[in-house]
Parts: structure tokens; sequence; C-alpha cells
């Protein structure tokens, strides 16, 4: 049972009431059976909110940030329910409507939509329906709820796609579909063409040019079907917000931009998330199912605060990879883990195969170096020099080991990994 406004209302006259004409317990006593009288009418007469049938459709997925609507349809098949219906989500669905105002007469049917805005990935359940009906006085109610069950799944917004086009430009200017053809160890056979003054000599096909009597040259393109493993660190480090995300959000990112370039240039993408295990994997998926199981498998994936174990990512690679393949690795650059826990464990991987290692780069800390207007931001500024001068450390020490290091800020670091994808492509690396 529940009481509205109007009952309060109702015992505070009847408080005047007894003031004024019969300050008795007489007269309290017939105020308040008066006012229950009228709400326990009111309740009997209300409809039944328990008796109402419940059903829901509409999105199932929506890119973080973006609309998601989920429609309810209502059928009363007893008497008239009139007042609220509230459709509870967890805060992080984020709902945008308040509750709706119900109107069903007896046999009628109706759809009340909830719009949601997630502000987190991953699963988000509808929680439960709450339906309140008020008696025709509008003095009392019933109050039931229903159990409809509904999910929907942020997935990862994938802001970095606007750069998609830019590099599928550069990658069909790679692949031969314009006039520029490249030469690299390991390119493939393309066709013959006549020579053309600047070409490279070694390029020279003798055995075609003594044929035709003119100097032909053998052009080639960039090797298909090879492999590229994305492997992203789900570990403490990923934790870590820079800009307004975590690290881990802006490694999802810069992958899924890397894996729909390496889909359109014709190679075979594999996905793990992993940290002390495996949390996300997406092992050689068709070309069109790519982006779509990519994003599926990284929605519910959070950033785990275990240290990272790069043994079992190692060997979790090694385990997946047969030939050479790309190997591009999202991780920090923070000193102590990489010396003490990747490079001891990553010269497998590097005798097979061709390593990336990408990492977020904090923008904030070039900005404290150049704050020193007192003295605590000449401390900060000197904990932000000491910081850049490890990270350049490792990445010296990385790069002698023969990882390619990619260290950009969170605006550019999804553009940087598709340019090293595309430079190593075109040197035939891959």
């Amino acid at each position: 049972m529940v009481v509205t406004g109007r009952a309060a209302l109702l015992a505070a006259l009847g408080v005047v009431f007894v003031a004024m004409l019969t300050p008795s317990w007489g007269g309290v006593g017939l105020v308040v059976a008066a006012v229950l009288l009228v709400c326990v009418v009111d309740l009997l007469l209300a409809g039944s909110p328990r008796r109402l049938q419940l059903s829901r459709e509409g999105d199932t997925a929506v890119r973080l940030g973006e609309r998601a609507v989920v429609t309810m349809l209502v059928a009363n098949p007893s008497r008239r329910v009139k007042g609220l219906l509230r459709d509870a989500w967890p805060p992080s669905a984020g709902v945008q409507d308040p509750p709706h105002k119900i109107d069903l007469p007896n046999g009628d049917r109706r759809r009340f939509v909830t719009h949601l805005i997630p502000t987190r990935r991953g699963d988000r359940h509808a929680y439960r329906v709450t339906i309140r009906s008020i008696g025709p006085l509008g003095f009392a109610g019933r109050q039931g709820s229903h159990r409809v069950p509904w999910t929907v799944r942020a997935l990862p917004p994938f802001n970095s796609r606007k750069h998609l086009p830019s590099r599928l430009a550069r990658l069909r200017e790679l692949d031969g579909r314009t006039a520029l053809l490249v030469r690299g160890q390991g390119t493939e056979f393309d066709s013959l063409r006549d020579y053309v003054p600047g070409d490279d000599v070694r390029s020279i096909d003798w055995r075609a040019t003594a044929r035709r009597g003119n100097v032909v040259l053998r052009t080639w393109r960039p090797e298909r079907d090879r492999q590229v493993a994305i492997v992203i660190d789900s570990g403490r480090m990923s934790a870590g917000r820079v800009g307004d995300a975590p690290r881990l959000d802006h490694a999802m990112d810069a992958a899924l931009l890397l894996a729909a370039l390496a889909t359109r240039a014709g190679d075979r993408v594999s996905l793990l998330a992993c940290d002390s295990e495996v949390r996300a994997d997406v092992r050689r998926p068709a070309p069109e199912d790519v982006l779509p199981s990519f994003v599926n498998a990284l929605a519910n994936v959070d950033a785990e605060l275990v240290q990272t174990d790069f043994r079992v990512v190692v060997s979790q690679v090694l385990e997946r990879l047969g030939q050479r393949s790309l190997v591009v690795l999202l991780t920090g650059l923070d000193p102590a883990v990489i010396e003490e826990s990747l490079l001891p464990v990553i010269g497998p991987l590097l005798r097979r195969h061709v390593v990336v290692l990408a990492s977020v780069a904090d923008p904030r800390l070039a900005e404290m170096e150049l704050e020193r207007s007192d003295l605590i931001e000449v401390y900060g500024a000197a904990s932000a020099a000491r910081t850049r001068l490890d990270r350049e450390r490792v990445t010296a020490v990385l790069t002698r080991a023969g990882v390619t290091v990619v260290d950009e800020a969170p605006d550019q670091i999804a553009p940087a990994l598709a340019d090293t994808y595309l430079a190593l492509k075109k040197a035939g690396r891959l």
C-alpha cells in the first residue's frame, strides 16, 4: 500500500477540524478512522499492477556515449491502472527519462520508451520495473514490481575511426592501386612494366628485357595474408587515467583502428587481452567479423589491479602464432615493469616475430616540466623530467633489443600505431 500527498492533506485538515471543533480523543479517533476509510476504499478500487503483462524490445548494443532505445510493451488484462511506471537500471546505464505516467484501461496495450546513454563499457542489465497504481480518489494505491530482463552492451566508442580514411588512402598507394609501387625485403612480385629514368636498377628483369628488346622492371606489392596479433595489457598499468579515460580505453581505440586497417590490407588479425590470465581472446575471425568480434570481446574487459605476468602473455602469443607475424603489445612504459618483467621473457618472441610496443604517454608531464612558478611546481617539474628520461631510457633499451616502440599522447597513439604498421608493411618486414 502507498499513500499520496492527498492523504497527508486530508489528515492535516482533520487536525484543524479536531483543534477547532472537537478537541478530544474522540475527535482524533474520528479523523483517523475517516482517513483510513478513504485510503482503504481507494486501495480496493485501484487496479492491480501485478497483473500487468510486460515485455521488452529495442537495442541490445550501443557504442559508449551514444543513445540506446529500449521499448517496454505493457498490456492490462484487468481493472484500469493509473499512476507511475519506473524502469530501473544501474546508474552507469545512464537512464535519461523520468518515471513514466501510466493510464491503462482494461484490455489496452501501451509502449513506454526508455533512453539510455551508458557512461561505462560493458553489459548493463535492467533491474526491475516498479508500477504504482493509484486509486480513483487519489489518496492511496498499490505498488508492485516485475522482473523484465534486458541487457544493453556498451561497446568501445572507436573514436579513432576518423583516421581510417587517410590511412586507407596510404594503403591503396602502398598496395599498388595507384602509380606508386614499392620494393622491400619480402615483398611479392606484382607485374612487369617499362623502365622509367630514376627507377631502381635492382628491379630490372634481365630475361624479360632480353625477350622484349627494351628495359623492363619488376614491380612489387606488399605481402598479404600475414598475421597480426594485437595484445592488450589489462593489468594495473592500464588502469591509470590519461586525460579523460583510462589507458586501457585508449589502447582499445588504437587496437580497433589497427585491426580495421590490417583487415583492409588483407592480413589476418587476432586479439588477446591479458594480465595474469586471459581476459579476451579472438583468433583470426573472418574479415567481415573482425570489428564486431573485437568490440564485443573488449566491451567487458576492465583493468585488473594485478601485476601483468608477461610470461603468461608471451607463452599465449607463441602458442597462437605459427608463422612469422607482427605482434603489437599495447602496454605501459613503466621502467621497473619493463626491465624486470618484460625484457627477461621477450627473447623467444623477438626471435620468431616482429614486435611493436605501443604505450600511451601522459601529455600532462610535458606541461608539468614547464610549470615552475613556485616550489611545489619546481618539484613537480623535476619529477616529470625524471619520468620522461626514464621512459626515453627504457625506449632505447627496447629498441636495441629489436622492439619498435610507439610512445604517443592519447589522441595520437592510434594514428601513430597505424603509421608504424604501414611503414613495416612498406619495408616488407611483416
